[in-house]
């Protein structure tokens, strides 16, 4: 039998449905039903119990994958050690990041990325919702804020800085704001994600005591491009994170209100991170990934 029917009996397993693999491979659902019959008569015995609602491996179906995919584990990462000592790095990176990171950072920095490794395929998926690594078959993932929690392997890539910022003509039509609880009168852009659209957090550089803000706002807004766009049009004043304000605040298209407090949302604590599969071999097209970012953005603060 061949490694792509145990691969695909594997997805089937941790998808619950032919049609959800079916969708991942780019498959007709027919197709993927007729590869896993065949893979039981080869076994000689059945590996799902199918219903008209439902999927699920029976007791000899989950013995027999749990039991395969540490071996189809060991193979691919075989395979993969073998290619490093003899090819460049290639093959398709599946790649998931925020819809900022990708507009702000990657973007920027992918055309140097292929050239440097043309016969790595990078496809990217940037949606601003955690995408399943496993379930959508993604080698690697940018996440931000604290360190994920589960069954991965993470790395920092960078500690992450936010600003509570407005524009100059929003500060002239309202005027000024001296202390982070003016906020409380203020009309302020709200990020839809918990953490982020009711309180924001101050404390003096040279303080380690925080204090909340209750902040609210007619005005709000799942992501961090529209935020921007929104606070440069003077709708309001927003907690934007540095790597996105930068060249605003030098440009003076946005202003700084607080330079004396450091800010942040639901923690302090908060980085961007390099999240992938568990597995006891990364592949050379990850791992050169990963090597690439640190290189321009492993940096103490963005």
């Amino acid at each position: 039998m061949e490694l792509s029917t145990l691969k695909t009996a594997l997805l089937v397993r941790d998808l619950g449905s032919f049609a959800a693999v079916a969708r991942l491979l780019d498959l007709d659902a027919s197709s993927v039903s007729r590869v896993i019959a065949q893979l039981e008569q080869d076994v000689g015995f059945r590996l799902f119990q199918r219903s008209t609602r439902s999927l699920a491996p029976t007791s000899e179906g989950e013995l027999y994958l749990n039991r395969i995919a540490p071996l189809l584990e060991e193979l691919e990462a075989a395979g993969d050690e073998a290619r490093t000592t003899a090819i460049s790095p290639r093959g398709t990176l599946r790649m998931t990041v925020s819809i900022s990171f990708a507009q702000e950072c990657l973007l920027p920095v992918l055309p140097e990325f292929k050239e440097k490794y043309p016969e790595i395929d990078v496809e990217l998926l940037a949606s601003d919702s955690n995408l399943d690594l496993r379930a959508d078959g993604i080698d690697l993932a940018v996440r931000f804020g604290s360190m994920p929690k589960g069954d991965w392997i993470v790395s920092k890539l960078m500690t992450t800085r936010y600003r509570a910022v407005a524009s100059p003509e929003y500060i002239e039509r309202t005027g000024p704001v001296r202390h982070p609880d003016d906020l409380s009168e203020r009309e302020c852009i709200r990020f839809a994600i918990p953490g982020f659209r009711t309180y924001w957090q101050f404390r003096e550089h040279d303080s380690t005591e925080a204090f909340a803000v209750p902040i609210g706002g007619a005005t709000v807004i799942s992501n961090a491009l529209s935020i921007r766009s929104a606070a440069r049009l003077g709708m309001g004043i927003a907690l934007m994170p540095i790597m996105l304000i930068r060249r605003d605040l030098q440009k003076g298209t946005l202003v700084d209100l607080f330079p004396d407090y450091a800010c942040a949302a639901a923690s302090f604590e908060t980085a961007a991170w390099l999240v992938y599969p568990s597995r006891s071999y990364l592949p050379q097209k990850v791992r050169v990934m990963i090597d690439f970012l640190k290189e321009h953005y492993g940096r103490p603060a963005l």
